[in-house]
C-alpha cells in the first residue's frame, strides 16, 4: 500500500510565484514601503532639525557668555582709561576731555549696536539646512 502524506500549511512547499508576491506584496507592499520610506525621511528631517536647534542654542549661549565677558572687561578698562585721561588733563580742560570721551564712547556704542543687529538678522538664519533639505524633498516629489 502506498502511504499518502498530507502536508501541513507550515511544511507545505511554496507555490511558484508565491515567494515573489510575499516579498513584493503587490500594491499594498509597495504602498507600505513608500510609507516606511516617507516616515524614515521625516525622521531624518526631524533629527536634522533637532541637531540644528542644539547647534543654534550652543552658538547663542557661547555668544552671550562672550558678550558678557567683553562687556565686563570693557567697562573696567573704560573706567580706568577715562580716570587716567581726566587725571592727566590740565585742570581747565578736564570738562572738554570728559565731553570728548563721552562722545567717543557713544559713537562706539552705536557702532557696536549696529554690528550686533546685523549679526542677529543674518540671511538664512536658524534651520537653513533643514529648510533647504525640505525644499529639495519637495522638488524631488514633483511639487
Amino acid at each position: 500500500m502506498r502511504e499518502t502524506r498530507e502536508e501541513s500549511p507550515e511544511t507545505a512547499s511554496p507555490k511558484p510565484g508565491a515567494a515573489d508576491s510575499a516579498e513584493s506584496g503587490g500594491l499594498f507592499g509597495s504602498l507600505r514601503r513608500l510609507f516606511l520610506h516617507a516616515l524614515e525621511m521625516l525622521q531624518l528631517r526631524v533629527d536634522m532639525l533637532s541637531v540644528e536647534l542644539e547647534a543654534e542654542k550652543l552658538r547663542l549661549f557661547s555668544a552671550l557668555v562672550q558678550a558678557l565677558m567683553a562687556l565686563l572687561l570693557a567697562v573696567a578698562a573704560l573706567g580706568l582709561f577715562s580716570a587716567g585721561v581726566l587725571l592727566l588733563s590740565p585742570e581747565p580742560w578736564r570738562w572738554l576731555a570728559a565731553l570728548l570721551l563721552g562722545a567717543g564712547y557713544a559713537l562706539l556704542a552705536w557702532w557696536c549696536w549696529r554690528r550686533a543687529s546685523a549679526n542677529i538678522s543674518q540671511k538664512g538664519g536658524a534651520f537653513a539646512g533643514t529648510v533647504a533639505e525640505l525644499a529639495r524633498d519637495r522638488e524631488a516629489l514633483g511639487g
